[in-house]
């Protein structure tokens, strides 16, 4: 079977067929969340009428029901024990639609990417990402697939594994797609011609895009990869951009545009078109026709002209050079204080604005600490608020930023965004879940772990992006790591934070702290803390406070000695608590860089009685 599809692609371009996610929601009425390649098991004729329809309209190559047909995708739908037998039945699918249309058809197992990103940017490992990838191209395999297409790839990286796992498995042929923006770059910044030229010594029967945006977009793509390659080209584009009509996604090109830029793209080098999201049986009808009035071969001027690469005119953006910030300045030359501030649940901030003026008017603070969507609650954005701080306020600010809650594009916006309103000092770490707050019914995204988004910022410091790509412009964060000294694992914890600290990050803020001898225990751990520690301090106002804290909030540890004395102080609880803040930084301050407070119900005032009972301390952070 290998040579023979190498034998067919001799002979001129293939035609695929469309769109199957699309089709199978529009014709079954489905609700948008619907695992539609769990229909191989549990609508089968209506899968398989998808590819009768396909076959009818002339394609030669159908793809299995399998893009999403990996335990890692699997796991949202709690159906990764039946993993094998989807891939399993959507390849006797195919099968069974090309016995009944009685034509020829090369049938191609479809495999998309995992859906999470790879270490080091993202929660899975590689050596698990192999084994999901493993796992579902061995059943296809052994169903009697005959070929293996790799389809819609963010990036080089996440293809070239699967391509090395497909071939371990076996000597099938392999289309290599990967999807590319409006830019025409892959979402992981990677062009036509660094796909092609990376992916050519390979041995593919093919490399190309899919998926991705419109067919002239696309055009652009297969012009950019062509000339480079001697390696045969695939693209199959959306029918355009989506636009949503009473909860649906229509798709607007018709069969007679993509028809068009089909030629097109056989014109400047494509040997297999078809199409993707949005087309249908009449979009590939229509291809058919127009691959009929195309003689492989001869039309070489026309091929010429349409797949020069443009050049781009070289641009060497000199950026002015950005002073570090305030807080790396001083952060290890002097005792530094910040305070955590909660974003309004509104967006009038002149009152908390006039508090930390208050505050700022008894004692020296050198940033603020944004937090973001604390206890997941639904309040102004860490960033808008960090924003206002350093312009109203002529302090610093930190943002924290929670992985939890954004995707990495959505991150990486928000990261551009922060520099260039002048937020350069950024705090990582994952966020509270959402079932704790406002919006229970929310869902976490977790694409990227700390030490991945830390990595990628230290990048993105150094120049480059996460591949050692020159960027546009090189970014000046200072960025920080969480660190819990009263976690119940704490070699788990020592992993974490030394992962953190090998992607890049220069400071360490704790957790709040209640026992000095927490920060002897990881001083000693460590061999001395490797980066300038900011601890934790939370001013206790009462027992039950300090009950509340240590027996319903995770992560937290309140001594049955502390929770004493709170007890035996009565109504003077907030000046006991004062005066323990206060014994906790006379007894860590030579191990420690600085105080992260945390003043509980915006008791900005209670910062101020524990630093005003410290003289030295507030002596050496002025």
């Amino acid at each position: 079977m290998l040579q023979g599809f190498y034998q067919r692609l001799a002979q001129g371009p293939l035609l695929a067929d469309g769109a199957m996610g699309t089709e199978l929601s529009v014709r079954g009425n489905l609700p948008l969340g619907t695992c539609l390649e769990h229909l191989n098991l549990t609508n089968p004729s209506l899968v398989r009428r998808v590819h009768l329809d396909y076959l009818e309209a002339g394609a030669e190559l159908i793809e299995t029901n399998t893009y999403g047909a990996n335990r890692v995708k699997l796991e949202a739908y709690g159906l990764t024990d039946v993993t094998q037998e989807i891939n399993s039945q959507a390849v006797k699918l195919a099968r069974e639609a090309q016995r009944l249309a009685g034509q020829s058809v090369w049938i191609a197992g479809a495999v998309g990417p995992l859906g999470k990103a790879i270490e080091p940017l993202g929660p899975i490992s590689t050596d698990e990402a192999r084994d999901a990838f493993h796992q579902q191209i061995t059943a296809l395999v052994d169903a009697g697939v005959d070929l293996i297409m790799l389809e819609t790839f963010p990036s080089l990286a996440e293809v070239q594994l699967a391509i090395a796992v497909v071939k371990s498995v076996g000597d099938l042929p392999i289309i290599a797609q990967l999807t590319f923006t409006q830019e025409g770059r892959t979402p992981a910044d990677d062009t036509p011609e660094e796909v092609a030229n990376s992916l050519a010594p390979l041995g593919l029967a093919a490399i190309g895009a899919n998926c991705s945006v419109g067919s002239e977009p696309m055009l652009r793509v297969v012009e950019e990869m062509a000339p480079g390659t001697n390696t045969r080209i695939s693209a199959l584009p959306n029918a355009g951009f989506p636009t949503e009509d009473n909860g649906r996604l229509v798709y607007l090109s018709s069969p007679a545009y993509m028809a068009e830029y089909a030629g097109r793209m056989l014109d400047s080098g494509a040997a297999i078109i078809g199409g993707c999201c949005g087309t249908t049986p009449a979009h590939i009808a229509a291809m058919r026709e127009e691959m009929t009035r195309h003689r492989w071969g001869t039309n070489d001027e026309g091929r010429k002209a349409r797949a020069t690469v443009s050049q781009k005119a070289a641009q060497t953006a000199t950026a002015p050079s950005l002073e570090p910030t305030e807080l790396s300045n001083k952060l290890g030359k002097r005792f530094v204080v910040t305070v955590e501030v909660h974003p309004p649940r509104g967006f009038d901030v002149s009152g908390t604005l006039s508090d930390l003026r208050r505050l700022m008017g008894r004692v020296n603070i050198d940033a603020f600490n944004c937090t973001d969507i604390p206890l997941a609650q639904g309040r102004m954005s860490a960033l808008a608020m960090s924003s206002l701080i350093q312009t109203r306020m002529g302090v610093e600010a930190i943002m924290h930023m929670a992985t939890r809650y954004r995707n990495l594009l959505a991150l990486h916006s928000d990261l551009l965004g922060a520099h260039g309103l002048g937020v350069r000092n950024v705090f990582v770490f994952m966020g509270d879940p959402p079932s704790m707050g406002d919006y229970p019914q929310a869902v976490s995204f977790s694409d990227v772990t700390s030490s991945g988004l830390i990595r990628l910022i230290h990048k993105a410091n150094m120049g480059v992006d996460t591949s050692d790509r020159p960027i546009e412009q090189p970014t000046s964060f200072f960025v920080g790591c969480a660190l819990n000294l009263e976690a119940p694992d704490p070699d788990k914890e020592r992993e974490s934070l030394d992962r953190k600290l090998a992607a890049g990050a220069d400071f360490i803020l704790t957790q709040a702290v209640f026992d000095a001898t927490a920060v002897e225990r990881w001083d000693r751990l460590l061999g001395g803390f490797p980066k300038p520690v900011i601890l934790g301090v939370l001013p206790l106002r009462s027992v039950r406070h300090a009950e509340f804290l240590h027996n319903e909030v995770p992560g937290m540890v309140v001594p049955k000695s502390v929770r004493q004395r709170m007890r035996d102080a009565g109504q003077r609880g907030a000046e006991a608590g004062a005066t323990l803040a206060q014994e906790l930084l006379r007894e860590t301050g030579p191990k420690i860089a600085g105080a992260y407070f945390i003043p509980s119900f915006g008791h900005y005032e209670a910062v101020a009685d524990v630093l005003e009972g410290l003289p030295d301390l507030a002596a050496a952070a002025s």
